[in-house]
């Protein structure tokens, strides 16, 4: 039977509704997951990621694969709507953060390695995703990054996260010095779509409106579009080079 959580001000939950911005994850080393979809699946594939599972009502565990020994906890409905932040009034699990590894950047890139800076959680949830469909492995995030883990990047990620090695790295001033070939999408660089794509090459991306530092030296590439807009959203864009990768070099 669930643990019944009622008060506030009650220490476990204090803790889990830390986890609902990027410096209580970081400090907890934990994070919320939500999902009708997401959370039986990831429970499925790596059910050793998490440390307890949280519901409104008992009858809502039915059905979930979760490990005998997981804590399961019932939140009073006030408590548990502070939580589910995304609205699925559906089973919530707490996570333990994996670490990130630094990222070794001067050994070479092992296929295409995004390096990222995407502030906004949305943003990054959503190229994690591209990320992972399109033979993406590794995901160098710099400091600029938001936290993967957010409950937004979650969100947006549909469980790419547990798919990815997902590393630190460096700051700008540094990733001159990493092994290439570099790339990056700029609307003033080569078109993409006659590019020949070498099978190793890391892909910077940089944060959303600011860009890229233009010292930078990296082999920039562009999207060829009508002109109507500007330019193309952060994440669109690196999904479009990444499909252009995949196409280009997946077997067969």
């Amino acid at each position: 039977m669930p643990q019944l959580i009622e008060s506030p001000h009650n220490p476990r939950f204090k803790l889990w509704k830390s986890l609902l911005d990027g410096r209580g994850i970081r400090k907890q080393q934990r994070f919320l997951h939500a999902g009708r979809k997401a959370v039986p699946e990831v429970l499925a594939r790596h059910p050793e990621r998490f440390e307890a599972v949280l519901c409104l009502q008992e009858d809502q565990l039915a059905g979930l694969p979760l490990p005998p020994a997981l804590p399961r906890y019932r939140l009073a409905p006030a408590l548990f709507a502070q939580l589910d932040v995304i609205g699925t009034r559906f089973p919530l699990l707490v996570g333990r953060l994996p670490a990130f590894p630094r990222a070794d950047l001067a050994a070479p890139p092992r296929g295409l390695e995004l390096v990222c800076a995407l502030g906004n959680p949305d943003n990054l949830g959503a190229l994690l995703r591209s990320a992972a469909a399109f033979g993406v492995r590794r995901v160098i995030l710099l400091p600029e990054a938001a936290q993967p883990f957010h409950p937004r990047a979650l969100r947006a990620g549909a469980n790419a996260q547990f798919e990815l090695e997902l590393l630190q790295g460096p700051g700008w001033t540094e990733l001159p010095a990493a092994a290439g070939p570099l790339l990056a999408l700029d609307a003033g660089g080569e078109p993409l779509d006659r590019f020949d794509w070498p099978r190793d090459l890391r892909l910077v991306l940089g944060e959303e409106g600011k860009g890229l530092p233009p010292s930078l030296p990296l082999r920039r590439l562009a999207i060829p579009t009508t002109g109507r807009v500007e330019s193309l959203n952060a994440t669109v864009a690196a999904s479009l080079a990444l499909y252009a990768y995949y196409q280009a070099l997946r077997p067969g």
